[in-house]
């Protein structure tokens, strides 16, 4: 009989935050499949528990991941931990739950502490509407193309950021959404310097500029504002009227087109095209 995957969630900063459940399930795998075996173990040593690990990370998920998988089939359990936060959420046990899911293995996620939902929460932004986009790439064309892409993006979006990359990327995010965008930058959370600066890409990049960032960033930024729909005028239509008529068309269809144009009724566009 197969066994389980288990994604098993871990602190971001505060050990405290290990559930009843998580602990439990780490207790009762047959294996921890670990980003970092030395990180997990401190884990592991703190909540006293003993058990065999092993390494799961981004340049060595293809072999491990099929090793993984063998052993789930022939009946054992896992629990796939990340270092920090949520398993598979911009993590390599993406690939991990893809390759259960083919092998019809059950995985079953235990909710638990995640860097994403408590920046959200925190930030002091719209949280009805969101999207994760992640770690922007280092090259700064790359990293254009994808911030180019979320100009127009209305929903709050949420970016992970290393200390030695943020000055770079407020400059970029400011070039490609302006600098008066509002942004919550979320460092060290649950940490004991935990800090929410609420402030526009500007001001962020005036403050980084005095002093250097520091602590692992959720940076936090509101979507784009709706767009005002201009509401076209009486003259507007008359105009419009009398450019249709000059290139040939009939007052009816030159009221027609312009009423689709300018999106309004047609009685108004001809009532408009009659005023001296």
């Amino acid at each position: 009989m197969a066994g389980m995957l288990y994604l098993v969630p871990t602190p971001i900063g505060n050990l405290g935050d290990i559930s009843i459940r998580c602990r439990q399930t780490l207790e009762e795998a047959d294996f921890i499949a670990a980003e970092d075996t030395r990180v997990t173990l401190k884990l592991l040593n703190h909540l006293g528990i003993k058990k065999s690990l092993v390494s799961y990370y981004e340049h060595n998920k293809a072999q491990k991941g099929n090793q993984i998988v063998e052993r789930i089939l022939a009946g054992e359990t896992c629990a796939l931990v990340s270092d920090a936060g949520s398993p598979a959420i911009s993590d390599p046990g993406e690939d991990l739950v893809k390759q259960c899911a083919e092998q019809g293995i059950t995985v079953c996620a235990i909710p638990g502490p995640c860097a994403v939902i408590t920046a959200l929460s925190i930030s002091g932004q719209a949280t009805g509407r969101f999207c994760f986009e992640g770690f922007l790439s280092t090259a700064k064309k790359s990293r254009k193309e994808h911030l180019e892409s979320l100009k127009t993006e209305k929903r709050t979006m949420i970016f992970y950021e290393a200390p030695h990359k943020l000055p770079a990327t407020l400059e970029s995010m400011a070039e490609a959404f302006g600098g008066d965008r509002p942004i919550s930058l979320c460092r060290e959370l649950t940490k004991l310097h935990e800090e929410v600066i609420r402030t526009t890409l500007n001001g962020a990049i005036e403050l980084y500029q005095q002093q250097a960032p520091k602590g692992e960033f959720v940076l936090v930024v509101a979507g784009a504002p709706e767009q005002e729909e201009e509401t076209a005028t009486a003259q507007d239509a008359k105009s419009r009227v009398e450019e249709l008529m000059a290139q040939g068309l009939s007052r009816k269809d030159a009221v027609k087109q312009t009423a689709q144009e300018l999106n309004l009724p047609k009685n108004a566009v001809y009532d408009a095209a009659l005023q001296a």
